[in-house]
């Protein structure tokens, strides 16, 4: 059974993906009218996050970046259809990348990247980012397998087609310290931007006016690895077409204080963000975590480790 639904969603997907851009645009012009004004998709979630990022934005300007991010995503996920089959050439035409010397650089050395990036523009496409660097290093990207094993088969297909390596997150150390032994610098993608779970919320900072716990996972395991830091910021250049301009963060980790790094990303992601505010995951429940409710369920032991309190009513566990 597993088998046959594979089959069914490979050649769905694959069909689709055959289709030029401009008739899978259209069809993403069709899903807006639908997410947009039938379905309505996750538009409370949608409304709270943009009032709460732009206090100072009116109704109307706020209603205008949810219709424009409503029409980014759609197109999102179709250009995200198209890249189970697009050409290398078609591909490095609408995914361009400067800086990439700053990778380069690094690798000849012998030094691997970490690539922070958020949740903006088409983050897909940045697996085409083995076609813009030097052969000798190795591209991964961290990610969450997906619960249903086949689903997860077939996006770790898609996004390996141009040999940047997928990492699951809860192997990352591993995985990424036995591909470094193969005698390959990697450049190791990190889209840190998602809402942690309570025992994984390290820090709190300011992202976008709101209180907000951060992930550390890349900030430590560049620090464990010694990794050249860099930031990828993203441009939509225009329709079905990106850009991501790397900026270093730091070359010599011993320099710098601890979450100093990570403060440093939200920092860079939300003048980003702020820049064309429409492609951003607004749909994403970012602040659905509080400090007030971290302090009431939570607490943090002698050995750093968040532990989850007893006695604190009929919930002794927050809900995820």
């Amino acid at each position: 059974m597993k088998k046959i639904l594979y089959g069914l969603a490979y050649g769905l997907w694959y069909g689709l993906s055959l289709l030029p851009l401009r008739v899978l645009y259209w069809l993403s012009d069709v899903l807006f009218v639908l997410a947009a004004y039938v379905v309505r998709y996750r538009h409370r979630v949608i409304q709270k996050n943009l009032r709460n990022a732009f206090p100072g934005k009116s109704d109307r300007e706020r209603r205008r970046i949810e219709q424009r991010f409503y029409r980014w995503f759609c197109d999102y996920l179709v250009e995200t259809i198209k890249l189970m089959t697009m050409k290398n050439d078609e591909m490095m035409k609408r995914m361009r990348f400067s800086n990439t010397e700053l990778l380069n650089e690094a690798v000849y050395r012998g030094q691997s990247v970490s690539v922070y990036l958020g949740h903006y523009g088409n983050w897909e496409w940045i697996t085409a980012l083995p076609l813009w660097v030097v052969p000798e290093s190795q591209c991964c990207q961290l990610y969450h397998p997906l619960e249903n094993s086949e689903f997860d088969r077939l996006f770790k297909h898609v996004r390996e087609r141009h040999h940047a390596l997928c990492v699951p997150m809860e192997d990352s150390v591993r995985r990424l310290i036995k591909y470094s032994q193969m005698g390959f610098p990697l450049i190791v993608g990190f889209i840190s931007d998602q809402a942690p779970l309570w025992q994984n919320i390290h820090h709190w900072t300011t992202f976008l006016n709101q209180d907000t716990p951060v992930l550390t996972g890349a900030e430590r395991i560049s620090r464990k690895m010694e990794h050249v830091i860099v930031y990828g910021d993203m441009r939509r250049v225009k329709r079905g077409h990106y850009c991501c301009d790397f900026r270093l963060m730091a070359s010599d980790l011993s320099k710098t204080t601890e979450w100093e790094l990570t403060d440093k990303y939200f920092q860079l992601l939300e003048q980003t963000i702020r820049r064309d505010p429409s492609c951003y995951l607004w749909s994403h429940n970012r602040w659905k975590r509080t400090r007030e409710e971290f302090n009431h369920y939570c607490y943090v032991d002698e050995h750093g480790k968040v532990m989850f309190r007893k006695n604190v009513g009929q919930y002794q566990k927050p809900k995820e």
